[in-house]
């Protein structure tokens, strides 16, 4: 069935947002919605229109894909759990009193930059409204809390002169987290590899 203009415009307003593996699912079912209308009796413009209508307007399509990003989910979770996680850390730090620990300041400083970074790239993937920045804001906080957990934890390995329970606290919360992290970049970087297509 040759496709209206109508489709054609609505299916490339969807393309300019969405990755192509859900646009082309899309295509199907308006193309299936479309042939129901044109079994109906109506013609080809008024079948387009009806099925157009059924579908929707192309950003509420988008913003319900968005709602549904597994970036999206990711961050969040990390975001509600980063303070605890957090806590746990400083309450160690503090307590060991981690400034007397040997290592550059300006290590420590980029350690603060980064981490006010990847929190600032999980709250635009929490609460963005655009499906492709969501999924790459979300990818890159995902992987940027997994290097922090995992640069941290190295550091308490190697420069720690004692190890608390406390610290075994932070330990735990960040090995936690970084599992966690490792389990939902799997969809995340398949939703990004299916977006780059």
């Amino acid at each position: 069935m040759p496709d209206p203009s109508l489709i054609t415009d609505y299916l490339g307003e969807l393309s300019a947002q969405l990755p192509a593996s859900i646009v082309e699912e899309l295509a199907d079912g308006l193309d299936q919605t479309c042939q129901h209308y044109l079994d109906r009796g109506l013609d080809l413009d008024a079948a387009a229109g009806a099925a157009l209508a059924e579908f929707g307007e192309p950003q509420v399509i988008v913003a319900a894909f968005t709602r549904l990003s597994p970036a999206r989910r990711a961050a969040r979770r990390l975001l509600f759990t980063g303070p605890v996680v957090g806590a746990c850390w400083g309450t160690a730090l503090i307590t060991s009193r981690a400034w007397t620990w040997p290592g550059p300041s300006a290590l420590r400083l980029l350690f603060g930059l980064s981490l006010i970074t990847i929190i600032g790239l999980l709250a635009a993937a929490a609460f963005g409204r655009q499906y492709q920045p969501v999924g790459r804001a979300g990818t890159a906080g995902c992987a940027g809390i997994a290097m922090l957990d995992t640069a941290i934890l190295i550091t308490v390995a190697v420069a720690l002169p004692a190890v608390s329970w406390l610290v075994m606290l932070g330990v735990a919360a960040s090995g936690t987290r970084l599992a966690f992290t490792v389990q939902a970049l799997r969809p995340v970087l398949d939703t990004q590899a299916i977006t780059r297509r």
